[in-house]
């Protein structure tokens, strides 16, 4: 079996935003970078939130696009 990292940040939703898991647990709907940086602070993870390196594989799976991939909310 596989074993994921600790933290996965899941596909855009079609309302916008991406959901983030940190060990299965969902934490909240991230709009951008920052959402899961301080999701991730929050969480104990990383201290401060500007030290974290959100493109480690080994910190955080995406799913569905990278972490440029943000949707925009239906108007």
């Amino acid at each position: 079996m596989t074993e994921h990292p600790p933290v996965i940040v899941h596909p855009p939703s079609s309302t916008g935003g991406r959901r983030v898991t940190v060990h299965g647990q969902i934490v909240g709907l991230a709009h951008g970078r920052g959402d899961v940086a301080e999701f991730l602070r929050r969480a104990g993870l990383c201290e401060p939130a500007e030290d974290i390196t959100l493109d480690d594989p080994r910190l955080v799976e995406w799913r569905g696009g990278d972490l440029d991939d943000w949707p925009i909310p239906p108007a």
